[in-house]
């Protein structure tokens, strides 16, 4: 086999359908996020402004969380040194799991290397926990939901999005008899939905069921702790296993479950994604401890990250451009082709200094491709404006649709 003339074909089915990725090079200086500056690839740099960061409250720079790494840093060194089962457990992530269990009103927490390793690594094992299981899945779960689903074998349902009466018919077929378990998300990041807790906790109760919730877009950002949108709605206390991330509201590094002292203690010794995987450094267990508690009692920067989200989307609708407003904090905007998203993401940044990644397939359906904004307490009035106005020539110069919205 000619094995380079197989690489080139690969990538060049990407390029011709649109959806070849390129990384931008970035750096974040601290104390000036959300600007930052731009080395294009001739090596030339230029600032811009970052519109698609998921450091949604800018947690990454708060003195506070960069004050515990640094003293992290300089007590123990860079790395951990090892697995959690062999020197990789310190005074550090035991403090960052106890922050985690507090924080979701639950016995235990653990910590992984991401909120996706977290996914992955639960998800696939616990058949081994529950011989029979069988796990309901919404159809818009992340990828690592759907991996560790898959990775664990054994039968599996995939009910149809948010729909709680396809979930119903689905439950009813099983035998009553057997372990169930239904896997769903609090908010789907690419649209910005909610998941419907409360409606899938009552199956749950009804049919036997554990629940698993991803809370990753949401954890920091919803709820008077910020534990999440299950706290928000009063539903914390009917979830069985929560995952969330560390490296997105709490701009860190890292992922977790949250559940009963015995079901931690059960995924930590059979899960091969936590067993053979080097623990976090004590600086970023350090750090992200010390971002969860701040935001246990910051209110007032999920508020104005609220009505930074409400401002831009109330904008951009009396534009008439095609925004998906569910209500969350995040703001897409529907382009659906991937050749005009990515030149659209293009011109934004070489003309007008903002910085936003186009979303295409695989990461959403062919054909709802778009940009994904996502405001921040740090995005002030001036860069909100100069986002609109870039949009609106951009939108004309390309003679692309305007709605009123299509959610």
């Amino acid at each position: 086999m000619n094995y380079d003339a197989a690489l080139d074909r690969a990538i060049n089915r990407l390029h011709d359908e649109g959806r070849y990725r390129t990384f931008i090079d970035i750096e974040r200086r601290q104390g000036h996020f959300p600007n930052a500056i731009w080395t294009r690839p001739d090596g030339t740099e230029a600032e811009i402004t970052v519109w698609c960061g998921n450091d949604y409250l800018g947690m990454g720079q708060h003195p506070e969380v960069l004050a515990a790494m640094h003293e992290a840093l300089e007590a123990t060194g860079a790395g951990s040194g090892g697995t959690r089962n062999i020197s990789g457990t310190t005074v550090y992530h035991r403090r960052l799991e106890a922050e985690l269990a507090d924080l979701h009103g639950k016995e235990a927490a653990l910590v992984f290397t991401s909120a996706y390793i977290a996914n992955d690594a639960t998800l696939s094992v616990l058949r081994q926990i529950f011989p029979g299981l069988i796990i309901y899945s919404d159809a818009l779960n992340h990828a690592s939901m759907i991996e560790g689903v898959r990775r664990g074998g054994g039968e599996k349902r995939i009910f149809r999005h948010n729909d709680v009466a396809h979930l119903r018919e689905l439950l009813a077929k099983d035998d009553p008899a057997a372990p169930k378990l239904i896997a769903f998300e609090s908010i789907y990041s690419m649209d910005g939905d909610f998941g419907p807790i409360a409606a899938i906790c009552d199956l749950a109760e009804e049919f036997g069921a554990l629940t698993y919730l991803d809370e990753v877009h949401a954890v920091g950002m919803y709820g008077p702790r910020g534990a999440g949108v299950a706290e928000r709605d009063g539903q914390a206390g009917r979830i069985d296993i929560v995952n969330g991330t560390l490296a997105k509201a709490y701009g860190v590094f890292g992922g977790y479950i949250a559940a009963t002292a015995k079901m931690v203690d059960a995924v930590r010794s059979y899960a091969p994604g936590f067993i053979f995987t080097t623990s976090l450094p004590p600086a970023i267990a350090a750090g992200a401890a010390a971002s969860v508690r701040i935001l246990k009692e910051a209110q007032e920067l999920r508020d104005a990250q609220q009505l930074q989200a409400r401002i831009l989307k109330m904008r951009l609708k009396a534009l008439g451009l095609p925004i998906v407003d569910h209500g969350s904090h995040i703001v897409p905007v529907h382009v659906g082709d991937p050749i005009h998203c990515k030149m659209l993401s293009d011109m934004l940044l070489e003309h007008h200094g903002i910085y936003v990644q186009p979303i295409n397939f695989p990461t959403v359906p062919r054909g709802t491709e778009r940009l994904r904004f996502t405001p921040s307490p740090v995005h002030d009035a001036g860069s909100i404006d100069r986002l609109v106005k870039a949009m609106d020539t951009l939108w004309r110069q390309c003679a692309l649709n305007r709605a009123e919205g299509v959610a």
